[in-house]
């Protein structure tokens, strides 16, 4: 490689000065790649990586299989549950065939899930990641050497999925073993209701409750979560675009990334796993644009929390005698930092505070009061009836209603999402 001019061997003028000859590097580059061997699928995260690294997580642990009698327990409280949601929603049964299943079913059953959540933000970390290197020290050759990068490009590309699918492996086997059901981080990770009996084992540690009652308080939650998510079409979209609103507001510090990147020994790959699996590579800045985001995301699923628990206390009342006790445990558990908080923290690099889930709460069960069961759930018919971050803040404003509550302003079957058409749009409002 021809030296560049004033900067031959200064690493702190010129990144790539260690490099040596690009033949070296790509070659040092592939023996990297083959000692971590697995699988690339497509696009920019190993999910197969990710797979095996949360099951070897859980099994490492003990993850025993779900035993015919634990099954028997869990369907058939999903089923009595389902039963007395009737009493307590307008919205019908969202439950097809109920299961049991360990944590590594768990795992295994929501991937297509995590992976439309996690694709558009590893994305953009990784296109920017190898962009920003490949445009590193592009002096008066720069054509030239990029051309000369042009493998070390897509290699770096096939690490950074390696490095995110490593991530997101870690993180599902550490969420696992906390995990109650298929919907208790409020998102709908699967189209089937389920229940592990390890994670309702690990809740009900320290609690002085009957294990039928947790079971069946539980197993409420789990098919209100589901007769939301099935019968209110809009909703998996607005929360998976608002994910994906964030993705786009990604920018990565490159001055960063250059003096992380900066004296590495491109021929060590310890020295290379060593950078890339710190973390500071994919850490997102945050934008205006992904703050919005975040507050629309953050308000969408304190409304869905909030209306799960009114309606699941509601069905449990005077059924169960320890719902208060068992209704105060969740909400506590969500406050702390639970599965939720911990898992967009790491896996989509959104922090999500629950502070609003009692405000949330407040203003269904007020909904309710004024305008009984049907007239509450009528609010999810359309996202434009939904409310804002701002009307959480004022309950008692939101249940006197005003237009948006004028359902003859709809064509029936519409399908606008907020801000499209002439109905005012709730995205349009820096409060979501």
């Amino acid at each position: 490689m021809t030296d560049l001019p004033g900067r031959e061997n200064d690493p702190n003028e010129n990144p790539f000065a260690m490099f040596g000859d690009p033949a070296q590097m790509a070659a040092a580059m592939r023996q990297f790649a083959d000692m971590l061997s697995a699988p690339q699928g497509s696009g920019p995260v190993n999910w197969d990586m990710a797979k095996n690294i949360a099951r070897h997580a859980v099994v490492a642990e003990g993850d025993p299989s779900v035993m015919e009698g634990e099954r028997r327990q869990i369907v058939d409280a999903l089923r009595l549950a389902d039963l007395w949601l009737n009493e307590a929603t307008a919205l019908p049964s969202g439950l097809a065939s109920p299961e049991a299943w360990s944590r590594s079913e768990w795992i295994e059953k929501t991937v297509p899930v995590w992976k439309k959540l996690c694709d558009p933000i590893a994305e953009r970390m990784v296109e920017t990641m190898s962009g920003s290197l490949g445009a590193m020290g592009m002096g008066g050759e720069g054509q030239a050497m990029a051309a000369q990068l042009g493998p070390l490009m897509g290699m770096m590309r096939q690490m950074g999925g390696m490095m995110v699918g490593s991530q997101i492996g870690q993180a599902l086997g550490a969420l696992a073993p906390e995990v109650i059901g298929s919907a208790d981080i409020g998102l709908p990770l699967s189209e089937t209701a389920a229940l592990l009996p390890g994670g309702i084992a690990a809740f009900s540690h320290g609690l002085e409750i009957p294990s039928e009652e947790i079971r069946l308080y539980l197993a409420l939650r789990e098919a209100a979560h589901h007769r939301l998510f099935q019968h209110v079409p809009w909703l998996r979209s607005q929360l998976f675009g608002a994910v994906e609103e964030y993705a786009k507001g990604i920018t990565v510090d490159t001055s960063a990334l250059e003096e992380q990147i900066r004296g590495v020994d491109i021929s060590n790959p310890e020295k290379i796993q060593e950078l890339l699996s710190g973390g500071a590579l994919l850490k997102p800045e945050e934008t205006e644009r992904q703050k919005l985001a975040l507050a629309r995301l953050e308000t969408i699923l304190a409304l869905v929390e909030g209306w799960v628990g009114t309606v699941a206390d509601a069905a449990a009342e005077g059924k169960l005698p320890s719902s208060a006790a068992l209704s105060e445990t969740i909400r506590r558990r969500r406050a702390t930092g639970g599965p939720a908080e911990r898992t967009f923290a790491t896996l989509v690099g959104l922090e999500l505070r629950p502070r609003r889930l009692r405000e949330a709460a407040a203003l269904w069960q007020a909904l309710q009061a004024d305008r009984g069961v049907d007239g509450r759930d009528a609010v999810w018919s359309h996202p434009d009836l939904m409310p804002t971050a701002t009307d959480l803040d004022d309950p008692a404003r939101f249940v006197r209603g005003d237009a948006r509550f004028d359902l003859s302003d709809f064509e029936t079957g519409t399908t606008d999402e907020p801000g499209e058409g002439g109905s005012p749009g709730k995205d349009d409002d820096p409060g979501r």
